[in-house]
């Protein structure tokens, strides 16, 4: 017999360990075998499973299970990315715990080996974890996108891109880490809203020159005063990058300035003549309408400097300090100055000369280095690039006709936005860790591309070379990841069998950071898109919709969820809720989610008790009774529905027809109607019935299995004793149920259907009256045709016991005192009178109707307000959209009790 619960902490681990045991992740080997495949996007090495994690694996396991059991060679490839900053950051911070001396002191052979070292001991973490929700990857194909496999492909794409002339060398600005003395993509800057400074400053005229500045209007906004000046007016938040201005930008159609285009200004402190340009970057409106350009220190003006022919002059080093390395006319004063101790210095000499004209305060967005947490630094640096343009076009032409699709199609937008428009792909990174770019110098300063030292050698006649200093960006590894993981540049048997995959599940904000990259690799070298369909998951935020971080102290730590309730649980819950962007989460959710694990344990026990078991040779194309042709049909029904859903992405619909048919149909429905046979005295409907639910409780566990594993492979194997044996020892290998369309049945379907609805409508009547559950009140049918008397004959004792009423009669009118329900076209009258006490409830509805119109008065007047919507986060007016929409729908159910009440008199 069942225990009386199902105990997560027990069986997960010893389930997860024979599962792996079995080999059954693997693919199978049957060669006829349709393929599926899928890559898991590769979570950092450093990583610890977290919320979003638990959500795209338990969807990319879902699909691998799913297919698995449709018999398909699954192939789900795991593996991690080697996350070169982060990396890097996690062994310097233990080095330096430790007492030791710093990676620079180190050296690099050294640091380098320390990082492996850390990773042989600390870098699989995350991979168990993995295990603990469920994951069913092939784990003997695990890769590390630093694996000597993997560099080989890297070493090999970069030679070829470098060949064809798709990757290159140039000094362009870069996002620039001062803590780490590294280029970062845009992914790992974190853009920060901060309290600051505009500083107006004047910047005096050259040569003597002056002009009528406009300082009162009239209501056509037309000048009607002017001030002769000597200087024009810009406004910056960063007044060290001052030392780099190599020109001041006006709009051309601005007619305050345009005098002064062609003119010059001198720069305060350094004295350096720079030109006024005329460019469409300056907006009119905003400050004095002139900005000062610096093109090697803000990626604007970088734009700006290129049309205007401007000098791009580095001010800062790789350190974040006051250098004048690119121009002598930077005062030694300020020489090896941090730039923050600069920006101060330059404020104070601008107040003392009196070229400080104004101090406007302001909120604006900062640039922040996720992993450092130090301000960006827009740096003009030599970096490797790739030429995303031209890669870019085959992957854009993909998805428009169709090769690869997107799950919703609307994110489509995004991936046609960011490549329509790319920029060159910095793919260089001044770290230690990673790969290293396999490029060499001789003392000329020549460069030699090659995929080793020695074919560099070779090109380079035999000069002495030295390596390239810095690694690759981790997404170009990460790029490669659909066929480098399958063994290429090798032709390999998993290459020809599971590439291109079938489909990738990620989120929405690596679309142009990982999507589309591997998209532009995978058609430039394997001349075929890497994937045919992307699925993208959503966000999951907190119950209120506010997006989860510590500080606020409401994350969901998937971990302690599956100690605390299991995997199955959250699982269930993240399907569920995946057909949204932003996903509300609470932990109060998953704990309803594991009463619907309680829900069909406590079926199968009571399937148990009631002696429920399999039966050698049972046909269920043969059942008689009504109840088992109409459970057989709802089966079919639910099978087509989870499988559709499964197919198209939409998680939160296979899980929300997993969750009806099992509740509603299969526990409140089937098993109620199947108690009087168990009981009753016909051995024949007896045994039909019982062969039925062991019949159905397994296909049932067949469907629910991709969604909550755990739970469903237990009970298959704790039930394998029930009957006659299964041709299928575990549910992970066992064939997904093939249900034919004539299982579905429906007459019996029409009148199973009658009854529940009759007794559906019951029950809320009795719930609106506030009748209590002892409470027996008559039910009679009032002038029913042949077909519902035949009915009403054929389910009486049924309708006496589910309805919860002392006797079913019929009669030409309803009787008085008698509140009315129609329901499959019948009337029936429910004789209230005497049972309830009318007068107090009328009160209650009243009271209760009463204090909803109160509700929905508030959050209108809150609605109602502008201010409020417009101030207020979105997620606080959603909440106060839902709390009316609610209220309405109270008051409505209560009016129409209400309604109900009077016409009983």
């Amino acid at each position: 017999m069942l225990d009386k619960t199902f105990d997560p902490k027990a069986a997960e681990p010893r389930l997860y360990a024979a599962w792996e045991h079995s080999g059954v992740f693997a693919p199978k080997a049957d060669g006829a075998a349709e393929a599926y495949s899928i890559v898991i996007p590769p979570p950092n090495v450093t990583g610890s499973l977290h919320i979003g994690h638990a959500l795209n694996n338990t969807l990319q396991d879902i699909l691998a299970r799913y297919h698995r059991m449709k018999g398909k060679a699954v192939l789900w490839l795991p593996g991690t990315d080697h996350a070169g900053i982060a990396t890097q950051m996690v062994v310097e911070r233990q080095l330096a715990a430790a007492g030791n001396v710093g990676r620079r002191e180190m050296g690099r052979e050294a640091f380098v080996d320390k990082v492996w070292e850390w990773k042989a001991e600390s870098g699989g973490t995350i991979v168990q974890q993995l295990r603990r929700l469920g994951a069913s990857c092939d784990w003997s194909r695990e890769r590390f996108t630093l694996d000597e496999g993997l560099n080989a492909a890297v070493r090999k794409v970069f030679v070829q891109l470098h060949r064809e002339g798709l990757i290159y060398r140039d000094k362009r600005l870069v996002n620039w880490d001062p803590h780490f003395q590294t280029a970062i993509s845009d992914l790992e800057v974190e853009q920060r809203e901060m309290d600051g400074s505009y500083w107006h400053f004047a910047y005096p005229l050259a040569d003597g020159v002056t002009y009528e500045h406009p300082v009162a209007w009239d209501g056509d906004g037309q000048p009607t005063e002017h001030e002769t000046r000597d200087y024009i007016v810009v406004a910056t938040t960063r007044p060290e990058t001052m030392l780099g201005d190599t020109g001041v930008a006006v709009h051309p159609n601005d007619p305050r300035y345009a005098s002064l285009v062609g003119q010059s200004v001198i720069l305060p402190i350094v004295g350096r003549r720079i030109p006024i340009v005329a460019d469409e970057y300056a907006d009119p409106t905003k400050g004095s309408g002139a900005v000062k350009i610096t093109p090697a220190h803000d990626f604007n003006d970088f734009q700006v400097g290129k049309r205007a022919g401007l000098a791009a002059l580095n001010v800062t080093d790789a350190f974040g300090r006051i250098t004048a390395a690119d121009t002598p006319d930077v005062p030694a004063a300020y020489e090896g100055m941090d730039r923050f101790a600069a920006r101060k210095a330059i404020v104070a000499r601008a107040e003392e000369e009196g070229w400080l004209k104004d101090i406007e305060k302001t909120r604006h967005v900062i640039p922040h280095g996720d992993r450092s947490g130090v301000v960006i630094e827009p740096w003009l640096t030599d970096q490797w690039y790739v030429d995303a343009h031209t890669l870019a076009q085959p992957a854009l032409k993909a998805v428009e006709q169709g090769d690869t699709t997107f799950e919703p199609k609307s994110y489509e937008k995004i991936y046609f936005e960011w490549l329509r428009n790319i920029e060159p792909w910095c793919i260089s990174r001044q770290l230690w860790w990673g790969h290293r770019i396999p490029a060499w110098y001789d003392e000329e300063g020549n460069i030699y591309v090659a995929e080793n030292e020695e074919a560099a050698q070779a090109a380079a006649g035999g000069k002495t070379l030295r390596q390239d200093e810095d690694v690759l960006d981790t997404w170009f590894s990460s790029a490669l990841w659909p066929f480098s993981t399958m063994g290429w540049p090798d032709k390999t048997e998993d290459l020809n069998r599971f590439y291109p995959t079938s489909d990738l599940v990620t989120a929405a904000d690596i679309i142009f950071f990982w999507v589309a990259r591997m998209m532009m690799m995978g058609l430039h070298f394997m001349y075929e898109v890497p994937f045919k369909r992307v699925i993208i998951n959503g966000l999951v935020r907190d119950e209120k919709g506010q997006k989860m971080s510590k500080s606020k102290g409401n994350v969901i730590d998937p971990l302690t969820i599956i100690d605390e309730l299991g995997a199955d649980p959250l699982r269930f819950t993240m399907a569920i809720l995946s057909g949204t962007r932003d996903i509300k989460l609470s932990r109060q959710r998953i704990e309803g989610y594991r009463n619907f694990g309680t829900k069909l344990w406590n079926a199968a026990r009571f399937s148990q008790m009631n002696e429920a078991r399999r039966v050698e040779g049972f046909d269920p194309a043969a059942v008689d009774q009504t109840i088992n042709r109409w459970i057989r049909g709802e089966l079919t029904r639910a099978e087509r529905q989870v499988s559709a859903a499964i197919e198209a992405g939409r998680f939160d619909d296979a899980a929300s027809a997993l969750y009806r048919f099992v509740w509603n149909v299969f526990c409140d429905w089937y098993l109620e109607l199947a108690k009087p046979v168990f009981t009753g005295a016909d051995e024949a409907a007896k045994a039909e019935t019982r062969a039925m639910t062991a019949w159905t409780l397994d296909q049932t566990l067949k469907l629910m299995h991709p969604v909550m594993p755990f739970i469903t492979e237990e009970l298959w194997a704790q039930l394998a004793a029930d009957g006659a044996p299964r041709a299928e020892p575990t549910l992970i290998g066992a064939a997904w149920p093939d249900l034919p369309q004539a299982f579905i049945d429906p007459p019996a379907e029409a009148e199973i259907g009658w009854l529940v609805d009759l007794v559906t409508e019951i029950r809320a009547l009795r719930a609106e009256m506030n009748l209590a559950p002892s409470a027996k009140p008559p039910l009679t049918f009032v002038a029913p045709d042949d077909a519902t008397a035949d009915r009403i004959a054929r389910h009486r004792d049924l309708i006496l016991t589910l309805a919860r009423v002392s006797e079913v009669g019929t009669a030409e009118a309803a009787p008085a005192g008698a509140v009315t329900i129609v329901s499959g076209g019948a009337t029936a009258a429910l004789s209230l009178a005497g049972i309830i006490d009318l007068t107090a409830e009328r009160a209650r509805l009243e009271k209760e109707i009463a204090a909803f119109d109160s509700d929905i008065g508030h959050v209108n007047k809150k609605l109602g307000n502008p201010n409020f919507v417009a101030r207020a986060a979105p997620e606080v007016v959603d909440e106060q959209r839902e709390k009316l929409a609610e209220a309405e729908a109270g008051k409505a159910r209560l009016q129409a009790a209400l309604t109900r009440l009077d016409a009983v008199g």
